[in-house]
């Protein structure tokens, strides 16, 4: 199964990472462009977790023994980091930040997960 992603599906982790990359980009350029103070904080941040680790997650799946859960926690991890920052961003409650670490510990985990899998 050599190449064929975290899930041996045909790389659903590398598809949903693409798509990981494009939401951060999108929001890194709302953060720059379109919002101020607080907001574009939290949107530059989310964004370079979450496109950074969507990048980590397409090379993992497709190149290191660190395959299945590893991947999955550093992809969850950033979405919910991320996604609750831009939450706050487009005005949600703040409460959603005490569940922001939440996605910070998953990204921590994950990568400790790698280092322990790797091949």
């Amino acid at each position: 199964m050599a190449g064929r992603g975290a899930t041996g599906s045909g790389g659903l982790a590398v598809r949903l990472a693409a798509l990981s990359a494009a939401v951060a980009i999108a929001a890194g350029a709302f953060g720059a462009h379109g919002a101020a103070g607080k907001a574009a904080e939290w949107l530059r941040t989310g964004s370079a977790y979450q496109l950074a680790h969507a990048l980590a997650v397409i090379l993992l799946a497709r190149t290191a023994g660190a395959r299945g859960v590893p991947v999955w926690a550093l992809f969850i991890g950033a979405t919910v980091f991320a996604g609750t920052l831009y939450a706050m961003a487009l005005g949600a409650p703040r409460w959603l930040g005490a569940v922001t670490p939440i996605g910070g510990g998953m990204m921590i985990l994950g990568w400790i997960l790698v280092a322990w899998r790797v091949r």
